[in-house]
């Protein structure tokens, strides 16, 4: 079945032998956990066609959803790899089952972002409101050229330019390209590529010009990451998690360290902008939160029919500075994706109505990628491998979480005040769920077309997106 099924791969049979994949093991750095390291090709060379053939094979081996692979497809009609993978997946992508999740990217690039969050650029995350043609920062990061520059959350950037003589309002670039042409503007993921941009922020205009750079994200925010907040003489931890790679092991655990000494068991997750990463980090997260949980199912992992070796059960295993909290309240948006939903899924069994979503619906996304690595070309083929449930075999979440979910309550994205302050809106609705004050619930979605973040603005998203763009959405 499996060498009928792309009928006009050149060689499929040979092919096939050749690049089997091995286990799914592997540090963060070479390669990351999740990553299997392919087979030779029958050649030597990394032509298109070969580097396709190589796809195809990987695809009809590890791929979640076999049944919808095309019958027939001619590599040789595609111009790149990326076109015939985009091919390979239509199919899934029109059930909204694989919404451009099986994707090829460099593993160069990726093992230097989950290894240490590496990235080039601004350091900020943008979103939009296209109807009205204005572009805003939703966060910065520390140590990146933005936040030197006097650019942080709430900051409204209202015409970008290479000089200032030549620059373009934001409203114009909507105008005449949409979102497209203002990410065009903003320019290459590129160090030392500059922009100039008018800016706004606490009323004051003003012009800067920045420099993009290399740094690296911190998942915790030692400005707001990790804080203990006053409930009406409660005590509340609250964690922003920005996204899930290895150097969030260690702050995670100093966080909740903190919390257990306090006595905390009311905590606030916020993870409105978290794309996903690796699950090991999911996991521990989880572990983090179950000190009473131990042995019990964190979630279930299954493989296609062929790979059923390596369904898993995952347990919580405590550590030591694990707490057992009473209620949950999880800050989520339309960009909360993959293994930030892996966390909150986990908890509704135990929890039921005391964890609670918060803010808006999520992405959708219950299933997960494995590294497929073609080491000659730099290659890795992220593909979709696995779906994942919760103990209660609570898993096809493609519409988002907001149908699945015991509790939730609505709240907005309120980019006027920072992360983790009490007055925010979503930390404000949080606070008063975990308090046992009323709210109105998040209502289920018939499908998330893009990760809007609230009802009027979507994060701005390039058309080719890189490792770290795509697991920090709206990345710049």
């Amino acid at each position: 079945m499996r060498q009928t099924r792309f009928t006009t791969l050149v060689s499929l049979a040979s092919l096939l032998a050749a690049c089997g994949g091995g286990g799914d093991g592997g540090s963060a750095s070479s390669p990351p956990p999740g990553a299997v390291t392919a087979g030779p090709i029958t050649t030597a060379g990394c032509s298109i066609l070969e580097r396709q053939n190589w796809v195809g094979s990987q695809m009809l081996e590890w791929y979640l959803f076999l049944d919808l692979l095309p019958g027939s497809l001619n590599p040789a009609n595609y111009a790149t790899v990326e076109a015939y993978l985009d091919a390979l997946t239509a199919n899934a992508r029109a059930q909204s089952k694989d919404r451009h999740f099986t994707y090829l990217t460099s593993i160069k690039a990726e093992n230097a972002f989950y290894a240490s969050g590496s990235s080039a650029g601004f350091g900020i995350r943008l979103s939009y409101d296209s109807a009205a043609g204005r572009l805003f920062v939703t966060e910065a990061f520390e140590d990146a050229p933005a936040l030197a520059a006097g650019i942080d959350r709430g900051t409204e950037i209202l015409a970008i330019g290479t000089t200032a003589d030549n620059l373009q309002t934001v409203a114009s670039l909507f105008a005449t390209g949409g979102s497209a042409a203002v990410s065009d503007a903003l320019g290459a993921s590129t160090a030392g590529l500059t922009r100039v941009l008018r800016i706004t922020s606490g009323g004051v205009e003003k012009v800067v010009t920045v420099t993009k750079a290399d740094y690296s994200i911190l998942p915790v925010s030692p400005r707001y990451g990790a804080k203990i907040l006053d409930n009406g003489g409660a005590k509340v931890g609250y964690v922003n998690l920005r996204t899930f790679i290895t150097p969030a092991d260690p702050a995670l655990r100093t966080a909740f360290d903190n919390f257990r000494a306090q006595g905390i068991t009311q905590v606030i997750v916020d993870l409105r902008y978290n794309g996903g990463g690796l699950v090991s980090i999911a996991k521990l997260m989880g572990d983090l939160m179950g000190a009473n949980r131990a042995g019990s199912v964190f979630s279930y992992t299954t493989f296609n029919s062929q790979k059923t070796a390596n369904n898993e059960t995952a347990y919580f295993t405590p550590q030591s500075q694990s707490i057992a909290p009473m209620k949950l309240a999880f800050i989520g948006t339309g960009g909360t994706a993959s293994a930030s939903e892996l966390v909150i899924n986990a908890f509704t069994p135990y929890l039921h109505a005391n964890s609670a979503l918060i803010g808006s619906n999520t992405y959708g996304k219950p299933v997960g990628q494995i590294a497929l690595d073609l080491a000659a070309c730099d290659d890795r083929l992220r593909v979709i491998a696995f779906r994942t449930e919760n103990a209660n075999h609570v898993g096809d979440y493609y519409t988002g979480l907001a149908g699945k979910v015991e509790a939730s309550c609505q709240a907005a994205d309120d980019i006027l005040k920072p992360l983790g302050d009490p007055a925010e809106a979503s930390v404000k609705g949080a606070l008063d769920f975990l308090a046992g004050r009323t709210c109105t619930p998040i209502p289920p979605a018939g499908g998330q077309t893009a990760q809007s973040i609230s009802s009027k603005r979507e994060v701005l998203q390039t058309p080719q997106p890189d490792t770290a763009q795509r697991e920090v959405p709206g990345l710049f």
